[in-house]
């Protein structure tokens, strides 16, 4: 039976570096669009007809997925430690690389700031449909799109790098891995339209499941970077404790809660939520506030790892 090689912090801080200086790589070499690719291949072959076979049929999609992606990560792990430790702590830092986006997550949050700044309204709209958001932006006032971006901001923390370092500790590359998948697949299927109802009722259930520690953990970590403004770690603390149910995840609603308390903010997406209701509407100045947040949340995450690998 092979023996799993134990896991370094080294590879954790280099893929911190090398994610705020070369950002993503380009997406043929990028294993989370190859795991779409596979879903996207897996899904070809969904039956037409009835809820059961639909539902059955995403929960084959994730195991064959799982197994692929897990027994990869897995491979990798053992090749990796046969090599030599440079090359090694290389390799395995770029593929933790790819399993989370800090620089990618905060430079389209700035784009959106940005065209609002400039008052270019129809390039921020764009620019937020484009990189961070699924809903209709285009009747989307300034202060609303100001909103989307820091909801956005505050749930990738959670979901594009808290949750992939916090499972890279725990159990290495083949965790981070496992975890990108799920949210992949969540991605791809979890919507509730006639053809993904039932097909994406296990990815979104899973996602819900492994999302539900990090989201929270964010939310405390959100609370702490909060320290930066005035009153803001008590109006974060009320308001998540108030809010964080209001969204229909089970999960969103913690991160971008704390975050509109932390910010002294009302985040709204009309008909779905009112995060901090009675605060002011936000501003694009408010933008660049959630990515100091951001950043700091990363330094946290990255302490908390590496606390956690070395004990």
């Amino acid at each position: 039976m092979m023996i799993a090689p134990p896991i370094s912090i080294f590879p954790l801080l280099l893929a911190i570096g090398m994610d705020l200086v070369i950002g993503e790589p380009p997406n043929r070499f990028h294993p989370v669009v190859w795991m779409g690719q596979l879903i996207a291949a897996l899904r070809r072959w969904a039956p037409s007809q009835g809820r059961i076979n639909a539902f059955l049929y995403g929960g084959l999609i994730m195991l064959i997925s799982a197994a692929l992606v897990m027994g990869l990560g897995a491979l990798l792990q053992q090749l990796l430690a046969t090599l030599p430790w440079l090359l090694s702590l290389l390799l395995e830092a770029l593929i933790l690389k790819t399993c989370f986006s800090l620089r990618g997550l905060a430079r389209a949050a700035r784009q959106v700031q940005h065209a609002l700044l400039q008052q270019n309204l129809p390039q921020a709209r764009h620019l937020l449909s484009w990189h961070l958001v699924s809903r209709d932006t285009t009747v989307l006032s300034p202060s609303q799109i100001s909103a989307a971006t820091i909801e956005s901001v505050a749930e990738n923390a959670s979901d594009s790098l808290v949750a992939p370092l916090f499972y890279y500790a725990i159990g290495g590359l083949p965790c981070a891995l496992l975890y990108r998948l799920i949210n992949t697949a969540d991605a791809m299927l979890g919507y509730r339209d006639f053809e993904r109802e039932w097909l994406g009722k296990i990815p979104a259930r899973l996602d819900d499941l492994v999302n539900l520690i990090p989201a929270r953990l964010t939310a405390w970590l959100i609370l702490i970077m909060a320290l930066l403004y005035r009153q803001g770690i008590q109006e974060g603390w009320r308001v998540w404790r108030r809010d964080a149910k209001q969204t229909a995840s089970p999960n969103a609603g913690h991160p971008m809660s704390a975050m509109a308390g932390a910010l002294g903010v009302e985040l709204v997406k009309i008909g779905h939520y009112r995060l901090g209701n009675g605060l002011k509407p936000p501003v694009q100045a408010d933008i660049a506030r959630s990515i100091v947040i951001l950043y700091g949340i990363a330094i946290l995450t990255l302490i908390l790892c590496s606390s956690y690998i070395v004990l």
